[in-house]
């Protein structure tokens, strides 16, 4: 069979959250000046991809987000991974047959005085975490006689409506209701972008922030419970999002914490994303952990859980609810294997993306690869909403001629379409159009193949239909365009695919790389050869 040969490399573009929808009062995407992509769309290829629900492993009607869509893209098919995976355990009752499980049992039933702690971002986003999995372990613990639990709650604010956590508190507390002879509250709170739940190690100090909340019970603001803090700072910013709201923590009449971690106890971090996890489960299990001072704290003191392993290299945490998917015959060791370099890039809130994910869940290199991280801003992002796109384009056309397969991911239309600035995410997705524009002048001097695609919708949905902000990722499709000017346009061409998805990205950038004898278990390309 008749092999594609290109002079030049074969570019993947992953532009972060930038899904396809009508026009209309909230989508950046239209509305933004994109001349590049605008006319990409009319010369090239375009093809709609799903990138939620089951074409990415979720259950049906999840969106999708950076970590399924890019392991997708990656592997050539959709894992049941998310929250789909960890519903399964839940019905199934395997959670709680885990050894992880019966440890924090034992635990909390010889020590009388020990405190079972749960923690992890607090909505039913389904995203990192469901507070559905909280209420079934807050059951089967106090079933198993355990009556005192404290919950530290990482607001969300970002994966649902902006400001909807006071739903959430009501419903933790009208649940714990049930149980009348338990100790079950809140214990302290704060935004997923204040507090805990930094990713990429791109800000340890609010890690630091978490840590000093939950163990030390130290924090700016103290109050007599979750709702007279959302309601308290609320007065003062009538219009910050959840996920801004600072840290706090929760005390007694008296002024006391009612529920700092301390030795002894045992602590669940309810998350079963990585990212936003990995850090805080680095806090608690690490011996040498050199990024803040824990004071007399190891490893010991306290049991740490994690819902899943947030590291598959390292393994983090030893102890685990769920097991990982172990993910095998991956896009970058095909093309390793068949001697094609690879090259990828983005600034530090998508490098894990572009590179762990995309290599299902590994930052093992393939012979040849290598990755570049570009240091994001540490300021808001809708106020620099261009992020690192110039800095990025820049190394990557320093690198085009070295390598025959590189992959980027601009993170703007993601990580700016998250805050639901309109104007913001119109210049985010501006900038990403001159990136894009630069680096197919230099792919079409090189004689290579550029292929634009999204990992999930965001930017182009920032209002809902109250016309209030926007803040989740959608279930839009996204998506896909193969821009080649070379001649081996001429020797294949679109399939017809049904119901084409991320996981049919794989098999076709084998393809454009010469590699035709792709895994069985992959999912179909996009292109077939003529």
């Amino acid at each position: 069979m008749e092999k594609l040969s290109f002079d030049g490399p074969v570019v993947l573009a992953v532009l972060d959250g930038v899904g396809l929808a009508p026009d209309g009062p909230g989508n950046a995407v239209s509305k933004a000046r994109t001349l590049f992509l605008g006319q990409a769309s009319r010369i090239y290829p375009h093809i709609a991809l799903e990138a939620s629900g089951e074409a990415v492993g979720l259950i049906p009607g999840q969106m999708g987000n950076s970590e399924v869509g890019h392991n997708t893209m990656g592997c050539g098919r959709a894992f049941k991974q998310g929250i789909a995976r960890i519903n399964e355990e839940f019905r199934t009752g395997k959670v709680f047959d885990s050894d992880a499980w019966r440890s924090v049992v034992t635990r909390l039933q010889h020590e009388e005085s020990a405190t079972l702690h749960f923690a992890g971002i607090f909505s039913d986003g389904g995203v990192h975490s469901h507070i559905s999995h909280l209420e079934q372990m807050i059951s089967k613990a106090y079933n198993e006689g355990i009556r005192k639990m404290r919950i530290h709650t990482i607001f969300d604010g970002r994966d649902v409506p902006p400001q909807s956590e006071p739903k959430f508190i009501k419903q933790l507390e009208s649940f714990a209701q049930q149980f009348t002879d338990a100790d079950i509250k809140i214990a302290s709170g704060g935004g997923r972008m204040v507090c805990v739940a930094d990713r990429y190690e791109n800000d340890w100090a609010m890690v630091e922030r978490g840590w000093n909340m939950m163990v030390n019970a130290k924090a700016d603001y103290y109050f007599q419970s979750a709702e007279e803090a959302i309601m308290t700072l609320r007065r003062a910013e009538p219009n910050v999002q959840d996920q801004y709201l600072p840290a706090f923590v929760v005390v007694d009449q008296n002024e006391r914490p009612i529920g700092k971690i301390e030795k002894g106890d045992a602590l669940i971090y309810f998350d079963f994303r990585a990212d936003r996890a990995i850090e805080i489960a680095q806090a608690f299990t690490y011996w040498d952990f050199p990024y803040f001072d824990r004071g007399n704290y190891t490893p010991d003191d306290v049991l740490f859980v994690g819902m899943t392993e947030y590291n598959s290299d390292t393994h983090v945490p030893e102890h685990r609810l769920v097991e990982p998917v172990h993910i095998t015959e991956t896009l970058n060791q095909l093309l390793g294997e068949h001697g094609i370099s690879q090259f990828a890039i983005s600034e530090t809130v998508k490098f894990g993306h572009i590179t762990y994910y995309f290599n299902g869940n590994s930052y093992d290199k393939a012979k040849g690869e290598e990755f570049l991280e570009i240091d994001s801003y540490t300021e808001p992002f809708e106020t620099r909403p261009w992020m690192k796109c110039a800095e990025i384009t820049d190394e990557v056309l320093n690198n085009l001629d070295k390598y025959k397969f590189v992959r980027i991911n601009y993170p703007g239309g993601d990580m700016v379409g998250h805050t639901a600035d309109l104007e913001a995410t119109v210049i985010a997705m501006e900038s990403i159009d001159l990136s894009l524009n630069r680096i197919m002048k230099k792919v079409d001097e090189l004689g290579g193949c550029l292929v634009i695609v999204a990992d999930h919708g965001n930017a182009e949905e920032l209002f809902d239909n109250a016309g209030k902000p926007k803040t989740a990722h959608t279930t839009n499709r996204v998506p896909c365009l193969i821009c080649d000017n070379t001649a081996n346009r001429e020797k294949y061409q679109i399939s017809d695919v049904t119901n084409p998805g991320l996981s049919n990205l794989a098999a076709t950038i084998a393809i454009l790389c010469g590699v035709n004898d792709f895994p069985k278990e992959w999912d179909q390309p996009l292109i077939k050869l003529n």
